[in-house]
């Protein structure tokens, strides 16, 4: 009933779109209603080709994959979430890169966190991205065991790889979380991972080989109990926008940078009396993600 009311306040066909053509204007009513609370109360994706709509902080993804809870080489963390979804091109990821750390190292294979909704969008909590299917939060604690239960996979935690507020790596960092993030770095259908600058630093200081991976690897804030995989726009996907790639070069200069603002912080600014006041970002509405997403919430699931 509640998608039905939906779809006649968006005035849509209940088929997932391709395009903005011919899309009838959203009412002045949904066009102001918090995505975050239509897209999180989705709980199955909508049926039809998969693809990505708009970019990863403003965006949806239609005809979404499953992770399945446990696979050979990987469980699904926080079930509860319900946030295992991504485009298939992202699920083929995982899997790959899974068996890949499984063949090549001591664990067994990864504990994978956030992925996207059912239908992507804003979350009701947590991030800003993960919206159009093509990030995943994979952590950085050794997947030892791959029977973990549903209530243990709420109940355990990853554990931190940093020092120093994120300056250095801590005792927990190992030679086989480098050979992970090169794995993870190195496919060419990552368009970026997010990881804490002392863990980039690391890797730069002691690589000896190709460093063409270390590009991909972006010191971002955080990101030290999980990397943060971010893809390319998939093909097929003409309506996904993909972020600026990153500045030539491995990157170190900028994640050393990081390191040295962290170790050293530049005294504040001072404050401007004639600046005027930030206004603050509200919760993204429907009007603000591409039209295809309203289509979305009105589309019949698998």
């Amino acid at each position: 009933m509640r998608r039905a009311i939906l779809a006649m306040a968006l005035g849509l066909a209940a088929c997932a779109p391709t395009s903005t053509r011919d899309m009838p204007p959203l009412s002045a009513f949904m066009s102001g209603q918090e995505a975050r609370l239509l897209f999180g109360a989705e709980s199955g994706p909508t049926g039809g080709a998969a693809q990505s709509f708009g970019g990863y902080a403003a965006g949806c993804v239609a005809g979404a994959a499953q992770l399945p809870e446990t696979g050979p080489t990987w469980q699904a963390m926080r079930l509860s979430r319900n946030r295992n979804w991504a485009h298939p091109e992202m699920i083929d990821y995982i899997q790959d890169l899974s068996a890949e750390v499984a063949r090549t190292t001591s664990w067994s294979g990864l504990y994978v966190g956030d992925m996207s909704q059912p239908r992507g969008g804003p979350m009701l909590t947590g991030h800003a991205s993960h919206q159009s299917g093509l990030d995943a939060d994979i952590w950085l604690l050794p997947a030892r065991d791959l029977t973990l239960s549903r209530t243990e996979r709420e109940n355990i935690s990853s554990i931190s790889m940093r020092r120093s507020g994120g300056a250095y790596v801590n005792d927990n960092w190992t030679a086989e979380h480098w050979q992970v993030l090169r794995a993870a770095a190195s496919d060419p259908r990552v368009a970026r991972i997010f990881l804490f600058p002392g863990a980039k630093v690391w890797m730069c200081e002691n690589e000896t080989g190709d460093r063409s991976y270390l590009r991909n690897i972006r010191p971002w804030y955080g990101h030290h109990y999980h990397f943060h995989v971010r893809l390319a726009c998939p093909s097929g996907s003409r309506d996904c926008e993909n972020q600026a790639a990153p500045p030539p070069g491995d990157g170190c200069d900028e994640a050393r940078d990081w390191v040295a603002r962290i170790l050293n912080p530049p005294p504040p600014a001072p404050p401007d009396p004639n600046a005027e006041p930030p206004e603050p970002r509200g919760q993204l509405t429907l009007a603000d993600l591409p039209r295809q997403c309203a289509a979305l919430l009105s589309s019949p699931g698998n």
